[in-house]
């Protein structure tokens, strides 16, 4: 196999960025063999940079961090670009217009699974700015794909344990109880899959502990780009 391209991560939390760097590299040796897999390189700004704008809704401004990651990427030699952080995709738009490089878009990589495994109904969780936004109902009903979101109690609880646990690797039995609870209700409304929208929630729910089959954002967008950095260069 000629050597394949390399993935730049643009990162905004720690946990997020790791377990999609993490999935890389520990499933790289299905496609590229022995301890193999694409180079890799990643760039993080602080989350404080990321959440003050996220707090005043300021989305140009995430645009503007995304890009001093995706610049600082190319210029170290990354060939494409995933950012392990499904929130700040609502700026992509605004990105890519600017962006040195491609990118793959988390949602999108998602919903595609979601045609493929037969999911007509998701649930979808993540951050109150996720769940508020675009980013998934968007693409999920371009793949003709139905959803529910959380109600505003699960969504504010959520947050809070995204926020204020998750994102500092807290993982907590009580999050985990009332993760169940919330994606049980979804059952319960007819969903058949639940869309893990949080790249760090897959550190706290999976299939072995969900009522419904999990939809683990970091981990298919990882899987995405490992396939993406095996497809041959452009002339």
């Amino acid at each position: 196999m000629a050597r394949p391209r390399c993935i730049g991560i643009v990162a905004c939390s720690a946990e997020g960025a790791s377990l999609c760097y993490r999935t890389i590299c520990t499933e790289g040796p299905q496609l590229y063999g022995a301890h193999a897999h694409p180079d890799v390189a990643l760039h993080s700004l602080s989350l404080a940079d990321y959440v003050a704008c996220l707090d005043r809704e300021d989305w140009p401004g995430v645009a503007d961090l995304m890009l001093v990651s995706a610049e600082k990427l190319a210029k170290i030699g990354a060939d494409f670009l995933i950012c392990p952080d499904n929130t700040i995709h609502q700026a992509l738009p605004l990105v890519l217009p600017r962006s040195p490089l491609p990118w793959l878009h988390i949602a999108e990589i998602v919903a595609e699974a979601a045609a493929a495994r037969g999911f007509r109904k998701l649930g979808v969780v993540g951050t109150r700015w996720l769940v508020d936004g675009p980013v998934y109902t968007e693409k999920l009903a371009a793949r003709g794909l139905s959803y529910v979101l959380p109600i505003t109690e699960e969504r504010d609880e959520i947050n809070r344990i995204i926020m204020d646990e998750l994102v500092y690797g807290m993982f907590k039995p009580e999050a985990i109880a009332y993760c169940q609870r919330v994606f049980a209700r979804m059952k319960t409304a007819g969903c058949d899959a639940v869309v893990l929208g949080c790249t760090e929630i897959p550190l706290i729910m999976s299939d072995a502990n969900s009522p419904l089959p999990t939809l683990d954002s970091t981990r298919l967008l990882a899987r995405a780009a490992l396939k993406e950095a095996a497809r041959p260069f452009s002339p």
